[in-house]
């Protein structure tokens, strides 16, 4: 059986790779005594990631060898995931009695029933969730299977960084294991029902978590390429000139209220309507609380118009909130990219399974 989630208890680095960046995240210490070890941000050349598709394998590992140099870590074994919409994943019940081998095989003999593509174009993992509801004599099982390509992709650009791919997750399993982190501060606790919003570069992903499980997530069109691409047209400069402007600042002062502005009401309608989307499709009608991902949350005072246009207590993701960091850590860096990073910690989380 390939594996799919990979090995456990190994120092890994989180690798996310997103579409416009690498996002290198290295944790220590203890489980409820994390540190950050050390954490790089390196921009990947346009269309090498396209539609969380990796179309430059060489462009990508490059990108990580310059992260992992920046970085200064040691390690060279990682966690990277694949998108949730790379992977068919099945519950399953199976007698509890039977060895993990006994177990592995009888998967192996029923994995086709289950999986729309041949077996050996697929990597598959499963992995027992706890006693089944249906039966005392038998147990859940997570199966989990995406095609062999999202996978060797991934695995061939770590090794042109320099790394060796020691787990693949899923990016919604990474989610879950760093809003973990979160729970505690945001005054949630078991049986709240907790939504996240990742607005990234071109794709926004609505999430609904129960007992910190995701139950729900849907994906659209939506993300801070339009941010980019509206500065680019409004002060005429070439696409990079607009994303690095929009980073670092000095934009002409109508920038606030005619072009920000208007983007931060656009990206609270759009989670607006995923939130009604939901609610639509779903028996739950309520939220307890939104969390805002993604490299466009950390745009100044955007929790504050999102929570306005949904209605729902509103925070902007910081999984660090309640970890100490290395001295030769950039705090403030570290600060601003920490709602982008959330993937990169739930990877980097698979050191302490």
């Amino acid at each position: 059986m390939l594996s799919l989630f990979g090995n456990k208890s190994t120092p890994v680095l989180g690798i996310d790779i997103s579409a416009t960046a690498i996002k290198l995240l290295e944790l220590g210490g203890s489980p409820g005594k994390y540190r950050v070890e050390s954490y790089s941000v390196e921009p990947l050349p346009a269309n090498s990631v396209v539609d969380k598709n990796i179309s430059d394998e060489h462009a990508v590992g490059e990108a990580i060898g310059r992260a992992v140099k920046k970085s200064g870590t040691k390690l060279r074994e990682a966690a990277v995931a694949v998108a949730g919409s790379a992977v068919i994943t099945k519950i399953i019940s199976m007698p509890a009695n039977i060895s993990d081998r006994d177990m592995e095989t009888q998967i192996n003999l029923e994995a086709d029933q289950y999986i729309p593509f041949p077996l050996e174009e697929v990597n598959i993992d499963f992995e027992i969730i706890g006693p089944s509801a249906q039966s005392d004599d038998q147990v859940d099982i997570l199966l989990a299977a995406s095609r062999s390509e999202n996978i060797d992709l991934r695995v061939a650009s770590l090794n042109v960084g320099g790394l060796k791919a020691k787990v693949v997750d899923v990016e919604a399993f990474a989610l879950e294991n760093a809003i973990g982190l979160l729970a505690q501060h945001l005054g949630v606790g078991e049986g709240s029902t907790i939504a996240i919003a990742d607005v990234g570069s071109t794709i926004t992903t609505y999430s609904v978590l129960e007992d910190f499980k995701i139950i729900y997530s849907r994906e659209q069109n939506f993300g801070g390429a339009q941010l980019t691409e509206e500065i680019q047209r409004r002060y005429g400069l070439s696409y990079e000139e607009a994303g690095l402007a929009k980073k670092q600042g000095g934009l002409p002062e109508n920038y606030e209220p005619e072009v920000l502005d208007p983007f931060k009401q656009s990206m609270a309608q759009q989670i607006s309507r995923a939130q009604q989307f939901f609610f639509s499709s779903s028996q739950i009608a309520t939220v307890d609380h939104l969390i805002l991902a993604g490299g466009c949350s950390s745009i100044p005072g955007i929790s504050e118009v999102v929570e306005t246009a949904v209605g729902v207590p509103t925070t902007v993701a910081n999984p660090f909130e309640n970890m100490s960091i290395s001295s030769r850590v950039p705090t403030q860096a570290l600060h601003k990219d920490s709602p982008a990073l959330m993937v990169a910690c739930g990877l980097a989380l698979r050191s302490f399974d």
